[in-house]
This record gives C-alpha cells, sequence and structure tokens, in this order.
C-alpha cells in the first residue's frame, strides 16, 4: 500500500459512475490514482462527504483564458494562472484554444503552448481560426481571416509537436474539404465553427472526416425550414459531437433541449469558450486584436456588439444543466467530463471515476455548488477546509 500520506478515503457521497449513481460510496485514491481500495481497512480515517456529490474532474474542449490571462498572447506565467483559475471551478483537464492571428504569430505561439502541454498543464492545443468564414467571424479580426489551405492547416499542426487537437474550420471554403481529411489522417479533430455552410456542405464535410461541431448554434445560419444549414446536419449525426455554451447567454434553454434531445446525451461536451475575463471580472479586455468589453459578465465586442467568447467556468455550466435545464446528473457528467475525454482519447486516464485512472474529481453540494476539487491526487481545493 502507498505511504499513509498518499491515501485518501472519501466516504458517504454520491459517487456518479459509468455504471450510474452510487449512493454513500467509498472511493479511495493512492498517490494520484483511484484504486479499488481492495487492501484498505474498511476503518480507515476517511473524508466523511455525506450530503454531498463526487463527480469526475471536467473536461475542456474549447477554452480562450481566465483569471485575466489569455493562452493566445500570455506569457506562460499568465497561462499558467489562467489554467488554475479554470481549476478552482473544477476544470481538472483543459485544452488551450486560440484566436484568428497571423500565421506565423501562431505557429509560434503553438510552439510555446506545446511545451506546456508536454509538462502537463494543459491537454493540447485547438486553433479556432484564422481558416474561418468571414460572414460568420465573431470576435475574429476579418483582416486576418484565410481559406483553410491545407498546406497552412499543416504548418499548424507541426508547430504544434504532436499536441494539437483540434482545429475549428469553415469547411465550405476553398480548401476546407482537404484539410478535413488532412486533419483526419494526423489525428486532429476537424471541428466544423464559424461557418456559412449549407446542409449538403456539412454532411460533405462529415463524410471527410469531421466530427466536432464548435460551440453549436452559435457563429453560423440559424434553422431554416427551405435552406436548413449546418445545424440539422450536425445534430442527426452520430459521428459529431457538439459543443455547448451552457451560460444562458449563448442559448436559450430550448436551444440545449433541442441539442440533447437530438444528438443525446452521448454527443454533447459542455464548453466554456472562456475569455481572460473568466473568473476575473468586469472590465476592458482583448481577444486576439480585438478590444472586447465585459458588462455584468457578458463579453462583447467594443466595436460591433459581436458577443465575445463567454465569462463562463465549467461548475457554473453543470450548475445550471442540473437547476436550470434540469438535466439528469449522469448526462451532466457525460456532458461536462466522459465526452470531451474519448474525443481527446484519454478515456484511459480521465473522464470517470475508475480504478487506475487519475484522481481527478470535483465535489458539490446538495444544490450543485463545488465544494472540492481533486486534480492527480492532490486537492486543489480541500472541501473540509473553509
Amino acid at each position: 500500500m502507498a505511504d499513509h500520506a498518499d491515501l485518501k478515503v472519501l466516504a458517504g457521497a454520491r459517487v456518479v459512475l459509468p455504471t450510474g449513481i452510487a449512493d454513500g460510496a467509498r472511493l479511495t485514491v493512492e498517490g494520484a490514482r483511484l484504486t479499488d481500495g481492495a487492501h484498505v481497512p474498511a476503518d480507515a480515517p476517511a473524508v466523511d462527504l455525506t450530503g454531498h456529490w463526487v463527480v469526475p474532474g471536467f473536461v475542456d474542449l474549447h477554452n480562450h483564458g481566465g483569471g485575466g490571462a489569455s493562452f493566445t498572447s500570455g506569457s506562460v506565467e499568465e497561462v499558467l494562472r489562467g489554467i488554475h483559475t479554470h481549476r478552482l471551478h473544477g476544470t481538472t483537464t483543459l485544452v488551450a484554444s486560440t484566436v484568428t492571428g497571423d500565421m506565423d504569430f501562431l505557429a509560434h505561439r503553438a510552439g510555446e503552448l506545446s511545451e506546456l502541454a508536454e509538462q502537463g498543464d494543459i491537454a493540447g492545443i485547438h486553433f479556432e481560426g484564422p481558416f474561418i468564414s468571414p460572414c460568420r467571424k465573431g470576435a475574429h479580426s476579418e483582416a486576418l481571416l484565410r481559406d483553410p489551405d491545407p498546406a497552412e492547416v499543416r504548418k499548424l499542426i507541426d508547430a504544434g509537436r504532436g499536441h494539437a487537437r483540434m482545429v475549428t474550420l469553415a469547411t465550405e471554403l476553398p480548401g476546407g474539404i482537404d484539410s478535413v481529411r488532412l486533419l483526419a489522417e494526423h489525428g486532429v479533430i476537424a471541428a466544423i465553427g464559424h461557418t456559412d455552410a449549407t446542409y449538403e456542405q456539412t454532411v460533405e464535410a462529415i463524410d471527410a472526416g469531421a466530427t466536432v461541431a464548435t460551440h453549436l448554434f452559435n457563429a453560423m445560419p440559424a434553422l431554416n425550414h427551405r435552406a436548413p444549414g449546418p445545424i440539422p446536419a450536425l445534430l442527426e449525426d452520430e459521428r459529431i459531437t457538439v459543443e455547448l455554451i451552457n451560460d444562458g447567454t449563448h442559448l436559450h434553454p430550448a436551444a440545449l433541449e433541442l441539442a440533447f434531445h437530438h444528438a443525446g446525451a452521448g454527443r454533447v461536451a459542455f464548453i466554456t469558450d472562456a475569455m481572460d475575463a473568466a473568473g476575473f471580472g468586469d472590465g476592458v479586455y482583448h481577444l486576439g486584436p480585438l478590444e472586447v468589453e465585459v458588462k455584468d459578465g457578458v463579453a462583447r465586442l467594443v466595436e460591433g456588439g459581436s458577443i465575445a467568447g463567454s465569462t463562463l467556468t465549467l461548475d457554473t455550466a453543470f450548475r445550471r444543466a442540473a437547476t436550470v435545464d434540469r438535466l439528469p446528473v449522469e448526462a451532466i457528467v457525460q456532458a461536462i467530463s466522459a465526452n470531451p475525454a474519448k474525443l481527446l482519447g484519454l478515456y484511459d486516464r480521465i473522464g470517470s471515476l475508475e480504478p487506475g485512472k487519475n484522481a481527478d474529481l470535483v465535489v458539490l453540494d446538495d444544490e450543485f455548488i463545488l465544494k472540492g476539487v481533486m486534480r492527480h491526487g492532490t486537492w486543489v481545493i480541500d472541501p473540509q477546509v473553509g
């Protein structure tokens, strides 16, 4: 057995397991991993979590920053501060997202972020832009947008040194389909987003290998009964996982319900799309070269007023899903932990509470307010303190 200092026993909580909810369950952590606890005495000292939930650590596929720090332009120290900010809100695994920029800058940035991936601070890099539609650019600089030339897509993949995890593309643009195929061949997620594609063009991109819808409903044509656009194609195809920003600003609850009804809990991934202000507060920020004002927790471009990412943290997304949307807790855990872990190819290590996996977990009270966070067996927030 590990040294006593490396042993933690959590008892009494409602634990969400892949097999369902276990009331009054006991979890054993030894070192950085969950164990079956078979050799741990039944009377070993335990943290009493009666009246609480224990769920897997959250996994964020799409996150631009937090704590006042930008993952696109911040220093290493700033990026680490942003990562820690999200850990304090339950996100134990995070993919760092960039925004549209000059290609040389993005390639250089990918090299810097890849070092953090090698250290285990982030789970990889997501490039959102520059290969997106000027018609659906959102908070991206139109002057820096470009068609998805496979050679330039490959440049970003190579710059990530094996840590490029996802690229968001408007696949209807010239080179889009070939770029999707290139990404699929290199094991990088091709995500359809910031797109003006038709239904038929979206189907073509899925057939070419696209597997994710970047923040479904946002930055794409709305559903129309004669020209349905990308939304129904993305919802109906079992090969697609749809990202949802559940902050009450990006989506009406009926839209979220529609996505869960058509895609099912197994094909939804809750994301934050967070920018610098997440966990930091209102004020004026920059998203790439664009100025953003955050007021009452909503981020909008100073020029034009487009929504500019979010200030969301995943504990808020969880609580909203449970209390406003009234989703089953098991479905929320799928969307916020298991599904993104599977997409990243990390489900053997994270995304569920099973022996042998990383001891990444979140403790919530009966109102789904975060009370504790553990990452790799160490308390980030100790539920016994405070």
